[in-house]
């Protein structure tokens, strides 16, 4: 997901990966996380790694100097999610994890973006990595996250907001409700472009974050 991102940033900033495959509740994830992470340090998260963020700011807001969220909501599941993110755990258990991912594909990227196989073919790469077990673990994280919006005026950092434009899972109204309520935010749309903007546009994305953690 930030293979384009890591080449563009390792020079200029000392990068850490969150691993978040050996929990399965957002609290239990981050405390990990926080007891090895610097005293200090920038934060991006997409998608699920935005959920992640928002749980680290509640932890240990004072450690995050800048806030980057990618393609992510701060609204908590409603019923039909978690009757998808169950049933996503019971296919987990019996099918190929690269099955499922096949048919998450199209909800992730841009249509246009589907007869790209290199794309296709790392996102199922992706699947393999994490596994059934730990996907089964952070869809129970994602179903037992909390609703974030009243939280949101309390992140006082500053704040870059990414969405790809045509990103069927959170789409950009939820991404200007964050910034609504995230005092000072900024907010960036990436034109033809879905859910994985890291890995869709990369030039886009890698451009807005330099010149957000620059200034």
């Amino acid at each position: 997901m930030w293979l384009d991102q890591i080449g563009e940033f390792e020079e200029d900033y000392d990068l850490t990966l969150f691993d978040h495959t050996r929990h399965d509740s957002l609290p239990d994830m981050v405390s990990a996380f926080l007891a090895e992470a610097p005293d200090s340090f920038n934060l991006a998260g997409l998608s699920m790694g935005g959920y992640i963020a928002f749980e680290i700011m509640r932890q240990a807001a004072s450690r995050v100097e800048k806030l980057i969220l990618l393609d992510t909501n701060a609204r908590a599941d409603r019923q039909p999610q978690i009757d998808m993110r169950e049933d996503l755990i019971r296919r987990a258990g019996e099918e190929d994890i690269r099955v499922i991912a096949q048919e998450l594909i199209e909800y992730l990227i841009h249509p246009d973006h589907m007869s790209d196989k290199e794309l296709c073919d790392r996102i199922l790469d992706m699947a393999s990595d994490v596994g059934a077990e730990a996907f089964q673990q952070q869809q129970r994280a994602l179903i037992g996250r909390p609703d974030s919006r009243d939280f949101l005026p309390s992140i006082i950092c500053p704040t870059l907001i990414i969405c790809g434009e045509q990103d069927a899972m959170t789409p950009p109204k939820v991404h200007q409700e964050m910034a609504e309520l995230i005092p000072g935010a900024t907010f960036h749309q990436i034109a033809d472009c879905g859910h994985l903007s890291t890995m869709e546009k990369p030039e886009q994305v890698n451009q807005l974050m330099k010149d957000f953690l620059k200034s």
